[in-house]
């Protein structure tokens, strides 16, 4: 599966990172040294290419251009360079929402048909605006779509028509029932607003938004537009860079079409704190924990909420977030309200790991210890494969998997995998798919990409076999789901439902301490089970089997053990790969 505009819950919250290989903070340098430092470092092995801004107690300590933002004339990215936000834009748009359920001119739990009379009556009925700010309405992300990017992306669209691309699919699942992160909501609360003010989104954000906060250097990206001092996309491509693919900027919209630079998001962030766009019970609403979209992070609106680690230290912060992906330009800005901090990271070269990135500034500020980059495993061997072909790019990677001096990542592979695949070169593709399988084999969405190669070669039998691996490890993976009845496979066994008696549910109910101050608690609904983790809200969770149980709010799995008497004794999770286990406390 695909993940990036696209899917950024994978380059968010961790909630516990036990790192090795760390730089110890040095009070011989100031943090201005320490993050310059950092960054040329990122910088020099192609992981960070644009401009960032960092701020401690609401005061700008840091900011600069790192790299290039035009590589063809060699102009260097400033602290004002105009960046493409991706999914960054999507917390303007949540802003522009709530604004209007302030005034009175529409109420958050009222359903979308009261607004877009056009759309399919009986699925607008259904669907809250709630529930489009928080990414549970369970209409189908169009990004996803099979064939999007060559089909659909460079053409442009009136927002009314590309409404009708999408509006007619069947929805991935009933609305209220989970987190799924799609850029069709928020394009549709981008019709909502022009529905409501008669004006376009882009006049409505200037006049709500830019003008009152005086950010000048913010707006509606159009290609067309001479706009000084804009930065190019670029992606990686092998050793070198290549401009990006050509997205019209009809097709992002509310979701993600709006360009700024570090500067004026300190300014959005300073307004944050103040009642400025948004009364103060309004503007409180923006940070609630509304739905869980990963075992260690919730969605309010426009942003991910949940806790960071700082630095390689054990202990966290409570952090607001968001990351965007759009072509050629990846971002990620997180605040924190404790200590009004806030790192802009913006990038122009493609994909970057930037939470990782913004970890280490973190732990900068908090004179902790941090890691410092390495060079891309994936990185070197997409190149590798463009240098000396498939095979001996395999003998390369088995011989340094192992190496302290390369950092392995799962999504950076998958990343260059689907690379790989858009060039035509889906056998080089599946062979890396197959090593992300190797490397990660407690993650869903390895098995679901290579999946996705294997069916594309017409391998049929592998893609299934695939697929149903990915489902086993994710019940709630809808793609594979989806990808298996595609393929003629009788998906009947995934969406079965398991019934427990009252006497073994009951026998769940308890706390789980998988770490110091990690508690999760079981409790029951009637006849469903629930589970909640510290700060987060209560999740359902559905059994697959008499003790093993997976969650539909996002890709983990819950597993019961027993001891030799039949009681129940303690709980493991399994999430992103990770497993953690804690034995069940008395209350």
């Amino acid at each position: 599966m695909q993940t990036n505009l696209r899917s950024p819950l994978k380059s968010l919250l961790i909630l516990l990172a036990f790192v090795l290989g760390s730089c110890p903070f040095s009070f011989a340098q100031s943090s201005q040294e320490l993050i310059d430092e950092l960054l040329l470092k990122y910088h020099e092995y192609d992981q960070f290419n644009g401009s960032v801004l960092v701020a401690q107690e609401g005061k700008v300590i840091y900011k600069n251009g790192i790299g290039l933002a035009n590589m063809e004339w060699e102009i260097p990215n400033q602290s004002d360079t105009k960046h493409r936000l991706g999914s960054i834009s999507k917390q303007f748009t949540a802003v522009l929402i709530v604004q209007l359920a302030a005034e009175g001119k529409l109420d958050l739990q009222a359903p979308i048909s009261q607004f877009l009379p056009d759309y399919p009556k009986a699925t607008a009925d259904k669907i809250t605006i709630h529930q489009l700010l928080v990414h549970s309405s369970g209409i189908p992300n169009y990004t996803a779509l099979p064939g999007f990017f060559k089909d659909k992306s460079r053409d442009p669209y009136s927002a009314s028509d590309f409404v009708k691309t999408f509006q007619n699919l069947e929805l991935d699942f009933q609305p209220g029932d989970r987190y799924s992160y799609s850029n069709s909501g928020y394009f549709l609360l981008g019709v909502i607003i022009e529905q409501l003010t008669g004006k376009s989104y882009e006049e409505v954000l200037q006049e709500r938004i830019f003008k009152p906060l005086g950010m000048k250097n913010s707006g509606y990206d159009h290609h067309s537009t001479i706009l000084p001092k804009r930065a190019t996309g670029y992606q990686k491509d092998g050793r070198s860079y290549v401009n990006s693919d050509y997205l019209d900027m009809s097709i992002p919209y509310a979701a993600g079409s709006l360009y700024s630079t570090v500067e004026d998001l300190y300014l959005w962030d300073q307004a944050l704190y103040t009642n400025k766009l948004l009364p103060e019970e309004f503007r409180q609403m923006l940070f609630e924990p509304y739905v869980v979209a990963s075992g260690n992070a919730s969605y309010a609106y426009g942003w991910f909420v949940g806790k960071a680690p700082i630095g390689n230290s054990t202990d966290s912060l409570d952090i607001i977030a968001h990351s965007g992906g759009i072509n050629g330009f990846s971002t990620y800005m997180t605040r924190s309200e404790s200590d009004q901090s806030l790192v802009v990271l913006l990038n122009n070269t493609g994909d970057a790991q930037l939470r990782e990135l913004s970890t280490a500034i973190t732990g900068i500020l908090n004179e902790q210890s941090y890691e410092m980059p390495k060079q891309s495993m994936a990185l070197e061997l997409h190149a590798q494969i463009e240098d000396n072909g498939i095979e001996a790019a395999t003998k390369w990677y088995e011989t340094n998997k192992g190496s302290n001096d390369l950092s392995l990542d799962e999504g950076e592979m998958n990343t260059i995998g689907y690379r790989l695949m858009a060039n035509g070169m889906t056998e080089q593709a599946a062979a890396v798919f197959k090593m992300n399988i190797n490397a990660f084999p407690n993650s869903f969405n390895t098995y679901d990409s290579y999946g996705e190669a294997l069916m594309n070669l017409g391998d049929k039998e592998a893609a299934i076999a695939n697929y149903k691996t990915s489902l086993d490890l994710n019940a709630a993976n809808q793609n594979g789901i989806n990808m298996l009845e595609q393929m003629g496979y009788d998906i009947s066994e995934f969406i079965q439902v398991v019934e427990l008696t009252d006497e073994t549910l009951q026998s769940y109910v308890g706390d789980y301490e998988l770490a110091a101050n990690f508690i999760i608690s079981i409790s029951r609904d009637g006849n469903q089970l629930q589970a909640q983790a510290p700060g987060q809200p209560m999740i359902d969770i559905f059994p697959r089997s008499e003790d093993e149980f997976y969650v539909k709010a996002f890709a983990g799995q819950i597993k019961f053990s027993r001891s030799n008497n039949g009681e129940i004794e303690s709980l493991t999770l399994f999430q992103e790969g990770q497993e953690m286990t804690g034995k069940k406390r008395s209350r």
